[in-house]
C-alpha cells in the first residue's frame, strides 16, 4: 500500500474510495452542529466531522441570547433548550468584588433583569436568554441533525480540498485507522474554528488587528451555594487590589457553569508578561482559594486552558462552494456573550439558500448574499466584543485596580470611602464605568437588531432609507429597532384567536422552511397571489391575515403599530424570519399583485424566470 505526504506533513494511505453527499460540514460546534441541523430540517442529507474525540469537554461558550433561541425555536429545539440550561433568574446580575466570599464593589443588573429594560426584552421575542453551556448546546444539536439524516463522524481529521463547478472534493483522514478517503460534496463548510483549515485552504482574505493579550480558563468544582442566595449572577469581576499578585493572574472573571458548583475562572494575566507565566497546579489551587475567599471551600480543578483575546474577522465567507462560519470567520473575548449565538445565526442565515439552490428554487447566485449580508454582523460583533472588553479599564482604573504597588491600589480603593472632592471624583468615575458595561450586559440592538443589505432584502420600493433620522438617533447597541423594513428581522408580538385558545407569536407563523407572506383586511389577493406564485415556483409561499376576525387575532394591536403597511398590504417573510419585502397597500387588481410578488420573488431568489 503506497504511502503518500499529506499537507500537513503527516503521511497516510491514498484514499481508495469517495463517498458523495450534498453537504460535508468541517466541525461539530455550534457554528457546524447547527448547521447540520437547520439543513437535515430542509431534508438535505450531509456528513459533519470533528478532529476531537467528541462534542465539547469544556463549557467555553454558555450564554444563548434570544436572537439564537429563536433560530432554535424555528425546528423545536428550543424546548429542550430551556429544560436543560440554566433558569434566567441565576442570571439576575454581573458582579465586581473581592472574592466570592467577600465584599462587593458594585453590580449591575444584566440580561433583561433590569427593571427599566424588561420591557424591552419581553416586546423583543417569545424566547428568553438562558445559560446553556457549550459542553450541553452541543449534544443537542449533534442528536438533533443525526436523527434527522446527518452522519456525524468524530477522530476525523480534514485534510485538504479542491473545487470545480460542479463541486467539492475532500480529503479526510481516519483518526484511529489512520486512513485517507474522499467525500464528494456539492458545498463544503468550514466550521473548524479559530484554527480552521478550511478557512486557511480557501485563502479567504482576513482582517486581523492587535489583540488584547492572553488568559486563562480555569475549570472547576466549588460548591459556592452557601455564598450565593444575595449573589445571584452567572458573572462575577474579582479584583484585590490590595494583594500582591502573581503574573498569571492579577483579576478573575468568575463564571457559572452549574448553579452553584461547577465554574469557569477566567484568569487575566499581567499584561506583557504572558510569555513568563506557566504556573504549576499548586499555585493555581492557591490562586483560586484566594478568588474564592473561604478556604474550607472544597476545590477541584478540572482543567486549565489558554486563548487570546482576538480581533479578528474574514473580509469574505465564501469563496465559490467553499463557505465558512462561526469562529473560522469572526473572532473575539467572550464580552457580550456574542460567540456561539453568532455561529447559531451564521448558520441559520446560510442554511434556507444552500435548501433552496439545492431544491432548485433558487439560483446559485443567491448563495453569494450570505458573505454580503454575514461578513457586517461579524465585524460589528468582533467590535462590540472587543470595545465591551475594553469598557473594563475604566472600571478598574476607578478601583485602583491598575496602579502598579499594593500600597497605591490600597490608598485609592480606600479613597472610594472618603467624603472628599477626591473620593467623590472617584465614586463618580466608578458609577459611570459600570453603568457603561450596560453595552456589555444589556447590548440588545447588537444581539438581536441585525439588518441586513443585499439582493436577497428586495428594498426597491421603499422611499426611505431604514436609517431614518429617528433611527441614527438611537444608540444602537441598546436600542431594539423594530420595523417591517426590508432586511429587519421580523417583529414579535403576540397573536391568538377569536376564541382564544393558546396565544402564538408573529414570528411562528415565519420560518419553518417556507417564504411567508402576512397581510390583513382587504389582502385577500396577496394570499391568492401567494398561492399562484408558489405553484409557479414549485414550493409552498405560505400566506397569513392578521387582523379583526382574521386568521389571527391582533388582540393586543401590537402588530398594527409595528407592521409599516396598510391592511391591505403585506409583509414577504424570508425562511429565515427577515423580512425579505413589503407593499404598503394592495394593487389595482389580482394580476398585479401576483405579477409583483412574482417579481420580487425571482429578484430574491436570483432567477431569470
Amino acid at each position: 500500500m503506497t504511502i503518500v505526504q499529506l499537507p500537513n506533513g503527516n503521511t497516510g494511505h491514498n484514499p481508495t474510495s469517495i463517498t458523495s453527499t450534498d453537504a460535508l460540514i468541517i466541525g461539530t460546534g455550534p457554528a457546524g452542529a447547527s448547521l447540520a441541523c437547520f439543513l437535515a430540517y430542509y431534508g438535505i442529507r450531509g456528513i459533519m466531522i470533528s478532529a476531537c474525540p467528541a462534542t465539547a469537554d469544556t463549557p467555553r461558550a454558555h450564554i444563548t441570547n434570544m436572537a439564537a433561541m429563536e433560530c432554535l425555536r424555528d425546528i423545536g429545539l428550543d424546548k429542550e433548550c430551556e429544560r436543560l440550561a440554566t433558569n434566567g433568574m441565576n442570571m439576575m446580575h454581573t458582579r465586581w468584588a473581592y472574592s466570592m466570599a467577600g465584599e462587593e464593589y458594585a453590580r449591575i443588573h444584566s440580561w433583561g433583569h433590569d427593571p427599566k429594560r424588561k420591557g424591552d426584552y419581553e416586546t423583543a421575542s417569545p424566547c428568553d436568554p438562558v445559560d446553556l453551556p457549550q459542553t450541553i448546546l452541543e449534544p443537542i444539536l449533534v442528536r438533533n441533525a443525526t436523527l434527522n439524516g446527518f452522519k456525524c463522524r468524530f477522530d476525523t481529521q480534514f485534510v485538504s480540498f479542491t473545487q470545480d463547478e460542479e463541486g467539492v472534493t475532500s480529503t479526510l483522514k481516519d483518526g484511529i485507522t489512520g486512513a485517507l478517503y474522499q467525500v464528494r460534496s456539492r458545498y463544503l463548510f468550514g466550521a473548524d474554528g479559530a484554527r480552521s483549515e478550511v478557512f486557511r485552504q480557501a485563502e479567504l482574505p482576513l482582517d486581523v488587528r492587535p489583540d488584547q493579550g492572553l488568559a486563562f480558563n480555569v475549570h472547576l468544582k466549588a460548591d459556592l451555594s452557601s455564598y450565593m442566595q444575595y449573589r445571584t449572577g452567572n458573572l462575577h469581576w474579582l479584583l484585590q487590589p490590595d494583594k500582591e499578585h502573581p503574573l498569571f493572574g492579577w483579576a478573575c472573571i468568575a463564571r457559572m457553569v452549574k448553579p452553584w458548583d461547577e465554574w469557569l475562572f477566567i484568569v487575566l494575566p499581567e499584561r506583557g508578561k504572558e510569555m513568563e507565566c506557566n504556573p504549576s497546579n499548586e499555585e493555581w489551587e492557591t490562586r483560586m482559594k484566594e478568588f474564592i475567599g473561604d478556604d474550607a471551600i472544597s476545590t477541584e480543578i478540572l482543567g486549565v486552558s489558554k486563548w487570546r483575546i482576538n480581533d479578528v474577522v474574514a473580509e469574505k465567507f465564501s469563496k465559490d462552494r467553499v463557505f465558512c462560519l462561526g469562529d473560522a470567520v469572526h473572532r473575539h473575548p467572550p464580552s457580550n456573550g456574542l460567540g456561539s449565538n453568532t455561529c447559531i445565526q451564521d448558520a441559520y442565515n446560510l442554511a434556507w439558500k444552500v435548501a433552496h439552490v439545492l431544491k432548485g428554487h433558487a439560483s446559485p447566485s443567491l448563495l453569494e448574499t450570505y458573505s454580503v449580508e454575514r461578513q457586517p454582523v461579524g465585524r460589528g460583533v468582533v467590535t462590540r466584543a472587543n470595545q465591551s472588553f475594553r469598557h473594563h479599564g475604566p472600571v478598574w482604573e476607578a478601583l485602583g485596580v491598575a496602579l502598579p504597588t499594593p500600597e497605591l491600589r490600597t490608598e485609592a480603593l480606600h479613597e472610594l470611602t472618603l467624603p472628599t472632592e477626591k473620593g467623590r471624583a472617584r465614586r463618580s468615575r466608578l458609577q459611570a464605568a459600570i453603568e457603561e458595561t450596560e453595552h456589555e450586559y444589556h447590548a440588545l440592538g447588537t444581539e438581536m437588531g441585525q439588518y441586513y443589505q443585499s439582493t436577497a432584502a428586495y428594498s426597491t420600493d421603499e422611499k426611505e432609507s431604514f436609517y431614518s433620522p429617528e433611527v441614527m438617533a438611537k444608540d444602537p447597541d441598546l436600542v431594539l429597532t423594530r420595523s417591517t423594513y426590508p432586511g429587519c428581522r421580523l417583529p414579535h408580538v403576540w397573536l391568538n384567536d377569536a376564541i382564544p385558545v393558546q396565544r402564538i407569536s408573529s414570528i411562528d407563523l415565519a420560518g419553518h422552511g417556507y417564504f411567508t407572506i402576512l397581510t390583513g383586511i382587504g389582502g385577500e389577493a396577496w394570499k391568492i397571489a401567494a398561492l399562484q406564485v408558489g405553484a409557479g415556483f414549485g414550493m409552498n409561499i405560505k400566506a397569513y391575515s392578521i387582523g379583526f376576525r382574521q386568521d389571527y387575532e391582533d388582540v393586543y394591536f401590537d402588530w398594527a403599530r409595528v407592521r409599516g403597511v396598510d391592511e391591505t398590504g403585506c409583509i414577504l417573510v424570508r425562511p429565515d424570519r427577515v423580512v425579505a419585502w413589503r407593499c404598503h397597500d394592495v394593487l389595482t387588481d389580482q394580476a398585479q399583485c401576483t405579477s409583483k410578488l412574482r417579481d420580487v420573488m425571482l429578484s430574491i431568489l436570483g432567477r431569470q424566470s
